[in-house]
């Protein structure tokens, strides 16, 4: 029965304990068959990426862990000619440290730069999903194992169908048909805080629209005066703020192809 992996991005802090954890299983240390030494430096099986959106005050931060998707139609499989790639009856998918030859074709196959090349071995290498600690009833991923909130979560596929349906993967154009499932990754946000330059105090409740495709999201500013559209999908946005006794506000081809802080705009009173 096949294994997946299972990400809850809402759920990490970006403690980089799985990528740690990784390292201290398999650093030095001789798994093979399942997979020789990794190198102290340079490979990270298991590896967690910042990514900050927008400019103070307006920021928010998240934590996306990469590791190998172990994919249903494996393209570092189908690229080496070696046999040195291949996919176990629980879906894990191994590179044969004694099989391999060196010749990178897999990585440079790889969309998800999830395989490293290991010059003093000769060999490449990547995520085996502690498939020795699987086999041998001693535990889980380490990386799911060392992971404080939760987050990453491991198992079959058939059990975790709750978290995977309405989940997305990586980079599904290329067909790959991953088995790593990310749920909760923000979209884009559009945000800022409304004022009035006169009276010098924010202004609270304003209608505030954003439109794209004929589609329109709406909030209202907060207590603080300000106001977020959240999860937005990429794209430019027409902003348009309306509050009662003030003029509108517009902000046309507002570009949320990353995160947008508008910043702290003013409203005149109407005359």
């Amino acid at each position: 029965m096949a294994k997946v992996f299972c990400i809850d991005v809402s759920k990490c802090n970006g403690c980089h304990n799985c990528q740690l954890a990784c390292k201290d299983e398999h650093v030095y240390n001789d798994w093979t068959p399942y997979a020789a030494p990794q190198t102290e430096i340079g490979q990270f099986w298991c590896k967690v990426t910042e990514h900050v959106g927008g400019t103070v005050p307006k920021v928010r931060i998240h934590y996306i862990t990469h590791l190998c998707n172990h994919c249903r139609n494996a393209s570092c499989m189908a690229a080496c000619e070696y046999g040195a790639i291949y996919r176990r009856e629980d879906g894990l998918v191994l590179i044969d440290p004694e099989k391999c030859t060196g010749c990178r074709a897999c990585q440079e196959a790889c969309p998800y730069d999830a395989i490293y090349f290991n010059e003093e071995r000769n060999i490449c290498q990547k995520c085996t999903g502690c498939a020795h600690l699987l086999d041998h009833n001693v535990g889980i991923p380490r990386c799911v194992d060392a992971c404080p909130t939760d987050a990453l979560q491991f198992g079959e596929e058939e059990e975790m169908q709750d978290f995977i349906i309405g989940a997305a993967v990586r980079e599904p154009e290329t067909g790959n048909r991953p088995r790593v499932y990310y749920r909760n990754i923000p979209g884009r946000f559009i945000a800022g805080t409304l004022y009035d330059p006169v009276e010098k105090e924010v202004i609270i409740g304003a209608r505030c629209r954003a439109t794209i495709g004929g589609k329109t999201y709406e909030v209202r500013s907060d207590e603080f005066g300000d106001f977020w559209f959240n999860d937005l999908a990429p794209g430019i946005y027409e902003v348009v703020i309306e509050a009662p006794g003030y003029e509108y506000k517009t902000f046309e081809k507002v570009d949320a192809r990353e995160d947008v802080n508008l910043g702290d705009i003013p409203l005149e009173r109407k005359k």
